[in-house]
């Protein structure tokens, strides 16, 4: 089996309406990546993360999470868009996206969340200071899973 041109517009016409910003197809010997926004992480096959080995272990020098429970006043949960595996890093070994004390905005990627091989960058969606970490590298979470907290402002 074979993709002609007009599937492969048809299928990045078809990402471009979901809410994934990526596309990994592999048929055979074929093998496919579409990004939504043209950007650069696009890593060769050989050069793709093992995201199957272990999360490393946190520092304690410096704590990744908040005991669970309800944002205090000024601060907001950013929560996970949809379920799959999420990632702090763009690779293992790389340093977090964003960890306490990091000032993001709307447009401030937090981390990665994998779901069948595409890997979404999830953005913060709103502007502040990080106040906890709340997903741990590299486990499953659920749509509407608080990843992040921030303060506001």
């Amino acid at each position: 089996m074979s993709l002609t041109a007009s599937d492969i517009a048809e299928i990045a016409r078809l990402l471009d309406e979901s809410r994934f910003s990526s596309l990994d197809l592999q048929m055979g010997e074929f093998h496919l990546r579409i990004r939504r926004d043209g950007g650069g992480w696009a890593p060769r096959e050989e050069d793709e993360p093992d995201y199957a080995q272990a999360p490393s272990p946190p520092s304690e020098s410096e704590p990744l999470t908040q005991e669970a429970g309800a944002a205090r006043a000024g601060e907001v949960d950013v929560p996970a868009p949809l379920l799959g595996n999420f990632y702090t890093a763009p690779r293992p070994g790389d340093p977090a996206f964003v960890q306490v004390g990091d000032t993001v905005d709307a447009e401030t990627t937090i981390g990665i969340i994998e779901v069948m091989k595409l890997m979404n960058p999830i953005r913060a969606g709103v502007n502040g200071t990080v106040v906890a970490v709340l997903a741990e590298n590299g486990t499953a979470v659920e749509e509407g899973q608080p990843l992040l907290r921030v303060r506001v402002g």
